[in-house]
């Protein structure tokens, strides 16, 4: 496997810190949550959206994410960080893992949680996943269901999967289009 940054994509619940986490453990690299780093710099993220607005959070993720892009670890992006047109192109040079996660599963992982996006509950979440997942298979080098098998197990086949693909899928395609 390259150096390159191994970005985890996904919806809210999805996984992308507890697999990210493991994930790091197996590739023997450090490990960065976007949401953690938001929130140590700047204050908890509801209460960021619920002080400077959505708009002015999203600068801030920017910011975080394309400096943790450049790291060469493990980093979990917030749900909607891909939104970002900039984001998007600075993925490109990662190795982009989508996790997906079925509704049924998420709910449980969802509740009691502080979401500021999921203001009408599982619908939101719904609603949310539905409008992002296009952007998020566009971006994806290899996409992982996290709904019905553990973590640890998911992690373990992820990095197997990971060290014996020399390049992402879109990396590959880059090289062979530039020469």
């Amino acid at each position: 496997m390259t150096a390159a940054t191994v970005a985890l994509i996904g919806p809210m619940g999805a996984g992308k810190t507890s697999v990210g986490r493991r994930l790091a453990r197996h590739l023997d690299r450090r490990f960065i949550d976007t949401d953690s780093v938001i929130a140590a710099e700047h204050g908890a993220i509801p209460d960021l959206f619920a002080t400077v607005g959505e708009g002015a959070f999203r600068a801030i993720e920017r910011e975080v994410v394309q400096r943790e892009l450049r790291t060469g670890a493990v980093v979990a992006l917030g749900g909607g960080a891909v939104l970002d047109e900039s984001t998007r192109a600075a993925l490109a040079d990662c190795t982009v893992v989508l996790l997906t996660v079925s509704e049924q599963a998420v709910a449980d992982r969802l509740a009691g949680g502080r979401r500021p996006l999921l203001t009408e509950g599982i619908a939101s979440w719904r609603r949310i996943a539905a409008e992002r997942d296009p952007v998020y298979r566009a971006l994806a080098d290899v996409t992982v269901d996290t709904s019905r098998r553990p973590m640890t197990t998911i992690a373990a086949e992820l990095a197997e999967q990971l060290q014996a693909s020399p390049a992402s899928p879109r990396a590959r395609q880059q090289e062979e289009s530039s020469t």
